[in-house]
Formats: structure tokens, sequence, C-alpha cells
């Protein structure tokens, strides 16, 4: 082989390595892997929309690229999704009780954590049209009272302090989330409605709050989990952590929620 046709072959080597060099730079092969552009879904109990809200946009702050889309129902409509196969990494429940029927059903992607606590009061128009002062006000004759169905936690809550009290409630409707139960007593439908003081809190001049002692027969506890069938489970661990810590806390806090 001749000088000019060796350097010839030497240049065309050279040439097809650098050729490779750069397809494997533009498919990315030698980059790290990035949660950019993934979305983390999460379920969470409608009496947490306010401060998850916050946390989220916090989250999204710290996870360039990551988008955070929320959802928020009654955490018994939440399970019943999830258990049907809705896509969601993360589950804030607002009692034990509905998180444990995904635990039983193998549905988590590990332990659930506390990481906040509840109690209810009485939401009543600003003027306070039915006058009322104290749970058993609620029983009256004629007074418009609004509860969380049964399978609610809020509703759940609302049926132990009747057992505590004696009170019997006979409430004109029966909501499937927190928030709605707040909604039919700012737009009048009601006289009354048994929410969360988080939800009063929330709601500022449109509602005024009334707390009552036998709340405290009932308190909520709220619990965090990863969903079993997650594809963002490292995400997940991310936002559950961000929850129980101490920022997290601060939120909770700053929006009127206990301390477990």
């Amino acid at each position: 082989m001749s000088l000019r046709t060796r350097i010839a072959a030497v240049a065309m080597a050279a040439a097809m390595a650098a050729a490779a060099a750069g397809c494997a730079a533009s498919t990315g092969q030698n980059s790290p892997a990035s949660d950019s552009g993934k979305t983390l879904t999460v379920f969470a109990a409608a009496s947490l929309k306010a401060p998850f809200t916050k946390l989220a946009t916090t989250f999204e702050e710290s996870h360039p690229g990551t988008k955070v889309a929320l959802s928020f129902a009654g955490s018994s409509d939440l399970v019943t999704q999830i258990s049907q196969g809705a896509p969601a990494d993360v589950f804030a429940s607002a009692d034990t009780k509905n998180m444990a029927k995904l635990a039983d059903a193998g549905l988590l992607g590990g332990a659930a954590a506390i990481f906040a606590t509840n109690v209810l009061a009485i939401a009543v128009p600003p003027a306070n049209p039915a006058s009322i002062a104290s749970f058993a006000d609620l029983a009256r004759p004629g007074v418009r009272v609004v509860v969380c169905a049964g399978q609610v936690p809020c509703g759940t809550a609302t049926a132990a302090v009747e057992k505590a009290t004696g009170v019997t409630l006979k409430p004109v409707s029966e909501e499937s989330a927190v928030t709605d139960v707040l909604g039919k007593v700012t737009s009048g439908e009601a006289d009354a409605g048994i929410v969360y003081v988080t939800d009063v809190k929330a709601a500022g001049d449109k509602v005024k709050g009334i707390p009552f002692a036998e709340a405290d027969k009932a308190i909520n506890t709220y619990p965090i989990a990863t969903v079993g069938s997650s594809k963002n489970k490292e995400l997940a661990a991310a936002f559950n952590a961000l929850v129980t810590g101490a920022e997290g806390k601060k939120v909770l806090s700053d929006a009127g929620f206990g301390t477990p």
C-alpha cells in the first residue's frame, strides 16, 4: 500500500469515528437521567387544596421541568378511583381508614406517613341568620344543616361527634367532599355546615366559623403514601418528603392544620 493510500485510510477512519461520536452525543447516550418533562400526579383530600397547591409550586420550582398535577376530592372517592386503576403517584387522605383500604388491597408502594391533623368546626353565613352557637343548635327544627356523607372522613367525624354528644342531626344534604359542604353555606343554601377548621380559615370572610368543644371527640389524622402503580416513585418520595418535612409542616400549620 502506498503512503498516499495509507494516509487516506487513516483520514477516513478518523472521520468515521468522529461521526459515530457525534451521533452518540446527539442521541443523549451519555446524558444523565432527568426528571424534566415528567408529571407527578397527586390525589389529595379536598381539605388539602390550599396547602398542597402551594407545596406543588414549591416542588416544581425545586424540580425544573417537572409538573405536579393535583386532583382533589373526597378521600373515599379518590380511593375508589385508584382502586379502579386511575393513574396516581401520591395519595394523601383525610383519615387513616381510607388509606388502610389501599394498603389492605396491596395498592401502596410503601408505608404511609402521618403528616397532619384536623378538627371539625361549624361554618355559617357571615350574618349567622339561624343564630347558631353550638353543635346542639344544629338539631333545632328548621335549621338547614349540611354535612359530609358518611363514607367521607368529615362525615365519619361528624357521626362520631353525634354519638359522643347524643345529638342527632337531620341534614338537608350530605355531600361527597367537605368543599361541597362549604359551598352550600357560602351560596346561602344552608344555615350551617360541618367542615374543618382549615376550611373556615381558607374561606376568609365568606363564612363565620363557630368552634365547638365536642370536636375533640373526632380528630382526623392525615396520612400520605406513594401509590404502588406509580411510574415516578423517586419523585413521589421526594414530594412526600416535602410534605412531611419542615417546609411542609410550616405551610400546613399556616393553613390551620395541627401537628401529628
